[in-house]
């Protein structure tokens, strides 16, 4: 498998597992059932999404070209491992957070949102991670941008149903084991890319 098909299926999987139950999640929870225009807010998702993650995956990149491979390499495990814990902490969206007027429509309000939601967001750090992980900067965009896609797009289309018959300790369980598996993996020196 090459490293870009690597970094985009690892980065796809972890983000799309560790969205779910996030606060960007529930977000979109709160502005499907609030506007009922699933396209502009789907939409809206994307754009914030790309726009965040190939910032986040960029400073990732200078992280990882300015840090030596050996400290890098530590940074990173301990990373992924303190995201395992982190994932473990349920989210929750304060109805100030999602409550704001849409100035120029249901596009822009979920474009501002969940760009300003994910900052510092679980899934933005992982971004920033996994970019210093892989040395394909576009395929770990890629990758977190769908899997952001694939767990927040059910979440409009479905509303609160999809949320209140997930299994959310399962799903926090499986997204932490797999951050803890990369963390021990690259403390190990198993890390593919490292260092770009």
């Amino acid at each position: 498998m090459t490293d870009a098909l690597q970094a985009l299926l690892v980065s796809t999987g972890v983000v799309a597992l560790a969205e779910i139950g996030d606060k960007t999640q529930l977000l979109a929870l709160v502005l499907a059932a609030k506007y009922r225009k699933p396209v502009p807010i789907i939409l809206g998702i994307f754009v914030a999404t790309l726009l965040n993650h190939a910032l986040a995956g960029l400073v990732g990149a200078w992280v990882a070209a300015t840090v030596g491979p050996e400290w890098m390499r530590w940074i990173l495990g301990v990373s992924f491992i303190a995201m395992a814990a982190w994932i473990l902490v349920p989210d929750k969206v304060d109805d100030g957070e999602a409550a704001a007027s849409p100035l120029h429509g249901v596009f822009l309000a979920t474009l501002v949102a969940f760009f300003l939601l994910e900052m510092g967001d679980k899934t933005q750090i992982a971004t920033v991670a996994l970019a210093a992980q892989y040395a394909s900067l576009w395929a770990v965009v890629a990758g977190t941008t769908l899997g952001m896609m694939i767990a927040n797009v059910p979440a409009v289309l479905l509303g609160e149903v999809a949320a209140t018959k997930l299994p959310m300790r399962l799903v926090r369980g499986i997204a932490a084991a797999l951050f803890l598996l990369l963390g021990v993996l690259v403390l190990a020196g198993a890390g593919v890319g490292v260092g770009g």
